[in-house]
């Protein structure tokens, strides 16, 4: 058998059969953790699709079974052989019509798996690739050592198109090392794949689709927020719901498109997007957004405090959506489940609420992440709906959403659901005499949020966040405080390296680095108190003084402003754009020994007052840029 290249397992490593199999399923189920020009992959069970149809040569049947013809178990699918089709989905669709797949095929026995790639056409014509056949085995070396063995039936006429059939170096240099790790390090996930509850091939086209339609949002992004991250992440939640949304018409023969309402709605790209793609709907936030102009009228956006009362009921609204809607998030569920028979809910929580404050951790082994999605789960299922939960691809670490689409109980019943929902909500307000701590906790990732007073019984006891949002980010503290902490922080840095050898051959000084912790050692108690005040603290101010120092991994160092490529993206966002150079003074030249590394030239800051002037950088147009 042609062995192509082979890998060992670290010593001590014991490498189970039942972990070389979970690893193979993630390659299985899920390419595009490996591959990333793939949006990831269906798998089916084998039906009617097996080897004896694809009349291979007695030498390609000795490659996959060591015999000359297939065995009777394998053309049964029955143990010890196991056979699946999976078919990929790329990312960017560059085959028409014709769909890649494998067939996928495991000698349970022997601890190896063969990959038969084929292709199918519009008409179901299928086409196998033999050239393309590849196995990978679980061996043993020895009585502790293992290895995973790649065998590649003809490496000479390898096909590689960059996409579904990757080219061969690849599969040595970078699968067989993830599958040694996946086995080594195996553990389950607390959650579920992703997209588990869609059909990924049409997740991917209307992904690719709406990405392109909405990618020049990118470049009018008024708003504070990141655009790359908030454009693309609201593009892929919007692909989430309409497909979903699709899917539901079809499931139940439906022909309108489903209406929606936004609460605690942020920044409105997501309404703005669902409602260009057909669907009815508004949002609702505490706090108008600038972005909010550049929509136009057909997206309906209100500025107006949401509370869980009689008066935010939504019983003509087909689905309420919860996109990191903070201290509103646990009663979504509720609200939905009281607004009509009828209505669903889609939420994606962020921060931890309950529904009178913050949510406090029970006594548990799970993640604090995980324990509160199980928490949501809870008050759906108490608030009467049947609850899925899934992982969205979006760039966040909080991408797990929960969905109600049908009700627990049957319809006769609803007084007595709503009787349990009562009781569910009364017993999680806080004992008397305990106060409830209020949510003005600073935004979320996205700043998104909707609240305010209590104007309804079963809404009593909810603490609602200002509609003016307090500033903690220490850009509020006094400038001679911020001034001070950066002067005594940088003199003990450079104060770390003054008595080496660099200073006497004229070297600039960068200093040493000290854990932030180190750094609060440093300071008097009264200021130490005054930071903890502002989100972030300590490390904020150090961050926000950018142009003194440089914060990566937990450590402080002195910014060296002579290398200005810098590994991490956020540094790199921070060097200062044309439009602000010589508008501040360089700290360096000012407070250095000796002086900016810098030429006055090469410097973005000003070396003194002659060289300083006043900033020329564009102010954004709001409305008269388009979004359409």
């Amino acid at each position: 058998m042609p062995k192509l290249s082979d890998i060992k397992f670290p010593a001590g490593c014991s490498v189970l059969p039942e972990l070389f199999w979970s690893s193979v399923d993630v390659w299985v189920n899920k390419p595009h953790v490996v591959n990333k020009r793939l949006c990831g992959a269906t798998v089916a069970e084998n039906e009617g699709l097996l080897p004896g149809d694809a009349q291979l040569s007695a030498e390609e049947w000795t490659f996959i079974t060591g015999e000359g013809s297939p065995p009777l178990a394998l053309l049964r699918n029955q143990p010890p052989w196991n056979s699946s089709v999976r078919t990929l989905v790329p990312k960017v669709n560059c085959y028409g019509t014709n769909s890649h797949k494998d067939l996928i095929l495991k000698d349970l026995g022997r601890q190896r798996v063969t990959f038969l790639p084929f292709e199918e056409d519009s008409e179901g014509k299928v086409t196998f690739k033999t050239s393309n056949i590849y196995q990978i085995q679980l061996c043993r070396k020895g009585s502790e050592e293992w290895a995973l063995e790649l065998h590649v039936f003809t490496p000479d006429s390898w096909f590689s198109d960059g996409v579904a059939y990757a080219k061969l170096p690849w599969l040595s240099s970078n699968l067989l090392p993830k599958l040694m790790r996946w086995a080594c390090e195996y553990t389950s996930s607390e959650f579920r794949s992703t997209l588990s509850l869609l059909p990924v091939d049409k997740y991917s086209l209307t992904y690719q689709q709406l990405k392109e339609k909405y990618k020049a949002m990118v470049k009018v992004w008024p708003e504070v927020t990141d655009p790359e991250k908030f454009v693309y992440e609201d593009v892929a939640i919007a692909t989430y719901l309409l497909v979903l949304w699709a899917e539901e018409r079809v499931e139940n023969n439906l022909t309108a498109r489903q209406s929606f309402v936004d609460l605690g709605c942020g920044n409105g790209l997501l309404v703005h997007i669902l409602t260009n793609e057909g669907h009815p709907g508004k949002g609702l936030d505490v706090r108008r957004r600038r972005i909010w102009d550049m929509y136009g009228p057909q997206t309906l956006l209100e500025e107006k405090a949401i509370t869980p009362s009689e008066s935010f009921l939504f019983p003509d609204t087909d689905w309420l959506i919860g996109n990191h809607s903070d201290e509103l998030t646990p009663w979504i569920p509720v609200i939905a489940a009281r607004s009509s028979p009828s209505c669903r809910y889609f939420v994606l929580p962020c921060c931890f609420f309950d529904f009178y404050g913050k949510y406090q951790r029970r006594q548990c082994k799970k993640s604090q992440y995980r324990e509160y999605i199980d928490f949501i789960t809870e008050v759906s299922q108490a608030s009467g709906f049947n609850t899925d939960e899934d992982c969205l691809r979006i760039p966040s670490t909080k991408r797990v959403c929960l969905v109600g689409k049908s009700r627990n109980y049957r319809l006769f019943e609803e007084t007595e659901a709503e009787r349990r929902r009562a009781r569910y909500v009364l017993s999680r307000q806080p004992a008397p005499g305990v106060a409830v701590q209020r949510s003005d906790l600073g935004n979320d990732e996205d700043g998104r949020h909707g609240n305010s007073d209590i104007d309804s019984a079963w809404g009593a006891g909810f603490q609602p966040r200002d509609k003016v949002e307090t500033v903690r980010n220490c850009a509020t503290l006094p400038r001679d405080l911020v001034d001070s902490v950066v002067l005594q922080v940088a003199k003990r840095l450079l104060g770390m390296t003054e008595g080496d050898d660099r200073g006497a051959r004229g070297v600039w000084n960068p200093g040493g680095s000290l854990s932030v912790s180190e750094v609060a050692g440093l300071l008097e108690q009264e200021t130490l108190q005054q930071l903890k005040k502002e989100c972030g603290g300590l490390q904020t101010l150090l961050k926000n003084s950018h142009q003194v120092f440089r914060v990566e991994g937990g450590r402080v160092y002195i910014r060296d402003w002579r290398d200005r490529q810098s590994s991490k993206a956020q540094d790199k966002r921070k060097f200062i754009d044309p439009g602000a150079l010589k508008t501040r003074r360089c700290w360096f030249h000012s407070h250095h020994p000796q002086g900016c590394p810098l030429q006055v030239k090469h410097c973005t800051f000003a070396h003194g007052e002659n060289d300083l002037r006043p900033s020329t950088r564009p102010l954004k147009k709001l409305k008269s840029a388009s979004l359409e």
